[in-house]
């Protein structure tokens, strides 16, 4: 039985940041991580000849901790693509224009739908200090556009725009959370916009996550899928499904909101937790990478709410190819692997292209992240977020789910990363006992 001040579960950005502050605060930490390798929901891979963003990608300097972590590193942001032309489909017309020319067809309505955005999050930071907040919680995405009464064309258009944002169905989706998001882009839905898709980070997202974890000594075990976490008076033991024990004075949960109940947990989290793990997010679409012959113009395309895929972008322009990458609400819609499929969604919205390789990954399927991007359901900030930012015990949990700012970012992880840290340490610091050490050997 291996024994240390804390453990971290979870080797994302959120706890990859809080080992390595406790770390460096003098505290033993160890990170136990069920895969094999570090980073979550962000995975830069080998694909379809170049290195490629499978999971969470984009940052942007309104996003405070991400960019703040970049500086410290010295790494920089790549700005993505500059767009020249861009399709949409409209009362089921395909339509070509100017970049310039959808924005604009976007901007009356998200105006209108993100008006209160700093009405009701002054403080986007704090996004329960208005207790006016809880009026409108219980609101859909889809009610909040359809109660606008605009015309057909644009009701789709902007319905197309937020399922694209949110990864998700609509009639599930938190109208709250489309306002947090743009509050904390200044209450501007064109910045929050820019923060969502243009700049990347130089090296990819495994890159950053590196270095934290080369700024901690905090001791990372890979391939340690923990199964049940018991804390009592004395301490927190810790047991992975190999049968290994770990013994710490404080733990921390850093994992997706929908996989908590995955672990035996005794006594057991709150049943406010439980129940928003077994809720999980609303993000539980698919990312796509679709490389097709011929290179090509650089657009941008937005297709109907309910097709397979209903975003794709020209994100890597080569001599004889063109890589693209492509969104749609269903992951159980999207075969990652199908060449074939693959051709019948893109010919839906972008038809004339010839599908050569295709690459992603399904997150919704995948046992250790079981969602996208932390997209919340009605109800889920007044009802359940403060509850699970409070700690049970010696258990906290940290996570972009949980974060108050950039929620489903980067960012976010990061922020609820160092939250979770400063608990811990303060937990630590007031714990006048002494630190926990590894037992005798028996015989």
């Amino acid at each position: 039985m291996e024994t240390s001040d804390v453990i971290v579960i979870g080797a994302g950005f959120a706890g990859l940041t809080a080992a390595r502050e406790l770390s460096r605060s003098g505290h033993a930490t160890i990170v136990l991580e069920a895969k094999d390798r570090i980073a979550g929901r962000t995975h830069l891979a080998e694909r379809l000849g170049r290195n490629l963003e499978l999971g969470g990608t984009w940052v942007h300097w309104t996003q405070p901790y991400v960019w703040a972590e970049m500086g410290r590193y010295g790494i920089k942001a790549l700005p993505g693509p500059e767009f020249t032309k861009a399709l949409w489909t409209l009362g089921g017309q395909r339509h070509e224009g100017s970049p310039e020319r959808l924005m604009e067809l976007l901007d009356g309505p998200n105006r209108l739908l993100l008006a209160d955005s700093r009405r009701y999050f002054p403080m986007p930071w704090q996004p329960l200090d208005n207790p006016d907040v809880a009026d409108i919680d219980g609101i859909t995405l889809s009610e909040a556009i359809d109660r606008l009464g605009l015309p057909e064309d644009q009701r789709r258009f902007l319905r197309s725009f937020w399922t694209l944002n949110f990864n998700g169905r609509l009639d599930e989706a938190a109208y709250t959370q489309a306002l947090r998001w743009c509050a904390v882009a200044s209450g501007d839905w064109q910045l929050m916009f820019e923060a969502c898709a243009s700049f990347k980070i130089d090296g990819g997202t495994r890159r950053l996550a590196e270095a934290i974890l080369a700024d901690s000594s905090a001791q990372l075990r890979l391939k340690q899928r923990v199964v049940s976490v018991e804390q009592d008076a004395g301490g927190v033991l810790v047991a992975t499904e190999a049968g290994e024990q770990y013994r710490a004075r404080q733990v921390i949960l850093a994992l997706p909101l929908s996989v908590l109940n995955g672990i035996d947990v005794h006594p057991p989290l709150s049943p406010g937790k439980r129940e928003a793990a077994a809720r999980g997010q609303a993000g539980r679409g698919a990312k796509l990478w679709i490389k097709v012959d011929g290179r090509q113009e650089r657009f941008v395309a937005f297709g109907p709410e309910t097709a397979a895929l209903n975003f794709v972008q020209a994100e890597y322009i080569d001599q004889d190819t063109t890589t693209l990458v492509c969104f749609g609400p269903d992951a159980g819609a999207v075969d990652v692997d199908d060449v074939a499929e693959a051709q019948g969604h893109l010919d839906a919205i972008v038809p004339g292209l010839k599908v050569l390789e295709v690459a992603g990954h399904d997150w919704v399927s995948d046992e250790y992240a079981r969602s996208t991007w932390p997209m919340h359901y009605t109800g889920y900030l007044t009802r359940h977020l403060a509850e699970l930012q409070r700690p049970e015990g010696r258990i906290r949990l940290a996570g972009s789910d949980f974060a108050n700012g950039w929620g489903g970012f980067i960012d976010g992880a990061i922020e609820s990363g160092f939250d979770a840290a400063r608990q811990v340490a303060s937990a630590l610091t007031s714990d006048t006992r002494p630190p926990l050490r590894a037992p005798a050997p028996v015989g």
